[in-house]
């Protein structure tokens, strides 16, 4: 049985997906789901533009509004182009990148994928060597310069992006789970011959155990969030 979409599902289907975080918010998703609270205006998307600022007044009876300078600028869209005698490798544009339009390994030049690039420029700042600009690919802006179909596309590479990652990081911390459980059998397991050996053993257990305990409580904290 399907559910009725909420007022942020709606919301965000009128978002341009480009994930670009101008609007303040880490995302488009947060962004909706502000609008929706009432803790965020209608007029913070850049990449929505002017037709974005009308979509969501039809939507949520709020007045047009001018797009918010603080956000941006309503721009033709850009795709981001790596100067291949520049880049070293590092992948810091490929971590930066919302929607996984960046192919390339450590140590290897990196190659945007134009059809896929949202033109959020987020890859820009952390490269440290500059080799990435942004150029303009429509001479239209806003809705105009980007369809449903896009945006709908965008969106699914971001949410796989980020499940992809939440994926990497529980399997990374069920190894290091793994690996505490490990050492603190092997501590346990010591006979300690001596009192200084009785001490050594007790400090590696607290360690251990004091380290777990922090794992606990940072998963903890991130299931709240």
């Amino acid at each position: 049985m399907s559910t009725k979409p909420t007022l942020a599902d709606r919301i965000e289907d009128l978002l341009p997906q480009t994930q670009c975080t101008k609007c303040g918010y880490q995302g488009c998703r947060p962004y909706a789901q502000a609008i929706a609270d009432g803790s965020a205006a209608i007029n913070q998307c850049p990449p929505g533009g002017a037709e974005g600022i009308q979509r969501l007044s039809a939507l949520t009876g709020y007045p047009v509004i001018p797009l918010n300078p603080v956000n941006g600028l309503e721009r033709p869209r850009a795709v981001a182009y790596i100067d291949p005698a520049l880049c070293i490798g590092c992948t810091l544009c490929i971590q930066a990148c919302p929607v996984d339009a960046i192919v390339g390994a450590a140590k290897l030049m990196h190659t945007i994928v134009p059809e896929l690039c949202t033109g959020c420029d987020l890859c820009v700042a952390p490269c440290p060597v500059d080799c990435i600009v942004m150029y303009p690919v429509t001479e239209q802006t806003g809705w105009q310069a980007w369809t449903a179909a896009q945006a709908d596309a965008a969106r699914e590479r971001h949410d796989f992006r980020a499940l992809r990652l939440q994926r990497d990081k529980d399997e990374n911390d069920a190894r290091l789970a793994a690996k505490a459980v490990a050492k603190m059998k092997a501590v346990e397991a010591l006979d300690p011959a001596t009192d200084a050996d009785a001490a050594e053993k007790e400090r590696k257990r607290a360690i251990i155990a004091a380290a777990m305990e922090r794992a606990r409580l940072r998963k903890e904290a991130e299931g709240k969030a």
